[in-house]
């Protein structure tokens, strides 16, 4: 349902491993912390003392791992560029499109 969301509104879906250590991973330093317990729900990275909530540090580390993904054929992955509306694309306060020659 969402590669289908996705594709009618000209967005890119990402997937990222099912078993990716998103809660276990600090999201500022990158070390990994191991696993733990559902019932933890806050933990401090031992590498930096950066204290994380459990759902927000993986959301964190999801939104990365999207932003590093790549094509099938190695190149990085970006939004598409956005056009200006013709009524913005003027200098000095004048449309292009009205301006008389």
């Amino acid at each position: 349902m969402l590669e289908y969301k996705a594709a009618r509104y000209g967005r890119t879906l990402v997937k990222i491993g099912r078993f990716t250590p998103t809660s276990q991973t600090c999201s500022t330093c990158g070390a990994k912390d191991g696993p733990k317990p559902l019932n933890v729900r806050e933990w401090t990275c031992t590498a930096c003392g950066t204290v994380h909530d459990r759902d927000t540090n993986a959301a964190i580390n999801v939104k990365t791992a999207a932003g590093l993904a790549v094509s099938a054929c190695g190149a990085p992955v970006r939004p598409g560029v956005i056009p200006a509306q013709r009524e913005e694309t003027g200098s000095h306060g004048f449309p292009t499109g009205n301006r008389a020659a």
